[in-house]
């Protein structure tokens, strides 16, 4: 099969500088390499663009290149795909992974590999680098991947943390499981979508172990409700209590507490306690507010008929007065 154009292998015009071939080859291999690209056609689109790179990097081997073709850097000592060095130093190749990666002998450059691994790759996996012996080269260690987990809380713990077992299971780079029962801790002040980190509880590896992840949900409550870090609660009161005032026991994320109804309270006037929200590390705690709801009587006998009855005959306060709809048509039209 006919090899492509280098100068098409890499995206580039012929008359392309030094630095356009370099940036063209830099974008070729970080979208082929085998790391970052699964595609079964990837490796082979990867050493094409690298051994594209090797001769058109070199100013001796790109002339003979733009004058033969692809039998003219044939007869050149190379050192293939894979070696440092620069040409002319013992026949390497013209290019150096440490310009295009930013790594250097060990450092890690390109999608968590070190430079020694990436040259490792470009070999198969085998092979020495510059001239040193073709015995297998160890794989640097690396640090354990990440993992996820999902829990459940009730109201009330996520409210003021908890701490629960979870049972995971954990793998390492040998392919390995490993069973395991953890404590977790999960401050207070968590709600439903947040996301709790366990350092060093992830999967297992040679760096070390990666991290754990806990997605929070969290189970209604029976009568608070949340919004940020207040709570609310709706608490029934008779109409006597919103006529004359009253002092009622309302529950709070912390026990119970006595609040005054003031005479004349409303249905859905709201009852602030300050500082008796949800409290988070480093904030300050949320209010609670106490939702008022009157509920009238459902049965009344003879006697307490009689009292409303004459209630309402000595009331004159009509409380649909002040409504928009009430007032006069014509008045209403002016405004």
């Amino acid at each position: 099969m006919a090899k492509r154009d280098y100068y098409e292998t890499l995206g580039v015009k012929r008359g392309a500088s030094a630095d356009e071939i370099k940036s063209a080859y830099r974008k070729q291999a970080r979208k082929y390499h085998p790391d970052a690209n699964k595609a079964p056609d990837a490796a082979g689109k990867f050493r094409e663009a690298t051994e594209a790179y090797e001769v058109l990097s070199d100013g001796e081997k790109r002339a003979k290149y733009d004058r033969f073709g692809h039998a003219g850097p044939a007869g050149a000592s190379a050192g293939g795909p894979g070696r440092r060095g620069r040409a002319g130093a013992g026949g390497g190749v013209s290019f150096d992974f440490g310009d295009l990666f930013g790594g250097g002998g060990g450092s890690s450059g390109f999608m968590g590999m070190s430079l020694d691994d990436i040259l490792d790759a470009l070999r198969g996996g085998r092979g020495a680098r510059g001239g040193r012996s073709g015995r297998q080269r160890a794989r640097r260690p690396r640090r354990g991947g990440d993992t996820e987990s999902h829990l459940t809380l009730e109201f009330l713990q996520a409210v003021h943390g908890t701490t629960t077992r979870l049972r995971m299971t954990r793998s390492d780079e040998a392919g390995g499981t490993h069973e395991e029962t953890i404590e977790v801790k999960i401050p207070a002040g968590v709600q439903e979508g947040s996301k709790v980190r366990v350092r060093g509880k992830g999967q297992l590896g040679g760096a070390g172990p990666g991290d754990l992840y806990i997605h929070v949900h969290v189970r209604p409550h029976p009568y608070f409700r949340r919004e940020g870090d207040d709570v609310y609660v709706h608490v029934p009161i008779s109409i006597a209590e919103a006529a004359l005032g009253a002092k009622v026991d309302v529950p709070t994320l912390d026990g119970t507490s006595r609040v005054t109804i003031p005479p004349g309270t409303s249905s859905s006037k709201r009852l602030r306690l300050r500082g008796k929200g949800v409290g988070r590390a480093g904030k300050a705690p949320g209010d609670e507010y106490v939702v008022i709801e009157i509920v009238p009587p459902t049965r009344l006998d003879e006697r307490q008929q009689r009292l409303i009855e004459e209630f309402a005959r000595l009331d004159h306060d009509d409380p649909r007065a002040r409504c928009p709809w009430s007032k006069d048509p014509k008045e209403a039209s002016e405004r």
